[in-house]
């Protein structure tokens, strides 16, 4: 089972979360789906053309003082603004949570989107299969993120992949292994946490959840020996 040899802390949502989000393209595109960069490519030269506007604002004030120049700063700040404003709409609007884009080798493309509730650890997926014809497909998935990290917060890649393969059907025809490993229940995991862990986790009382995950741990060594 291949464990991540990097380390996060569990009990910070950010962190699991964009742990997994990150392993999502690493996964997909093993499998040969091809990933599209748009919303990415159109996210960032929206936001370097607003930083360019604002270098080049500062340059030419440097250089020709404020009075030479008014107008064209005047016209740079409505520029900039207008840049950051569809910068902002961009992310809110079209971009929605969208952590993947990628065609599969049969044409299909998918879409999916991430998110998760505040204190509330459980990743939530939205996707979107598109058939070359026929309607689209969607799927929803909540799953605990102690299914695929481990209680040192360790990323475990096996479970993970298993629970993408055997509920996305897109993904288990290209994986076949892992989708059926899926169907016999969830994978054995990765994060055996207590009840305490899981409510500190909730609350978002790290210190508490430290302490409680410090105890069990000593607790497991003293059983061991």
């Amino acid at each position: 089972m291949a464990v991540s040899q990097e380390k996060i802390t569990i009990y910070n949502l950010a962190d699991l979360k964009n742990t997994s989000d990150d392993a999502l393209p690493n996964y997909l595109n093993s499998l040969k789906f091809k990933q599209s960069h748009s919303l990415t490519d159109v996210r960032l030269g929206l936001g370097y053309s607003a930083f360019f506007v604002a270098a080049a604002c500062f340059l030419w004030d440097y250089k020709f003082g404020f009075d030479n120049t008014k107008y064209y700063t005047a016209a740079a700040v409505v520029v900039y603004c207008l840049l950051n404003s569809a910068l902002t709409l961009w992310i809110w609007l079209k971009e929605k949570g969208i952590v993947y884009v990628g065609t599969a080798p049969n044409g299909n493309t998918i879409t999916i989107s991430s998110s998760a509730k505040k204190n509330v650890p459980i990743y939530n997926l939205d996707i979107t299969i598109a058939p070359k014809t026929g309607n689209p497909q969607s799927i929803k998935l909540a799953r605990s993120f102690t299914e695929w990290f481990d209680e040192q917060g360790h990323f475990v890649a096996n479970p993970f992949q298993t629970m993408l393969a055997s509920n996305i059907p897109i993904v288990g025809q290209l994986d076949p292994k892992r989708a059926d490993a899926g169907s016999a229940g969830p994978a054995a995991g990765s994060g055996d946490f207590t009840a305490e862990e899981l409510s500190a986790m909730i609350a978002g009382d790290t210190t508490s959840a430290e302490a409680i995950g410090s105890a069990a741990n000593k607790s497991a060594k003293r059983r061991k020996a």
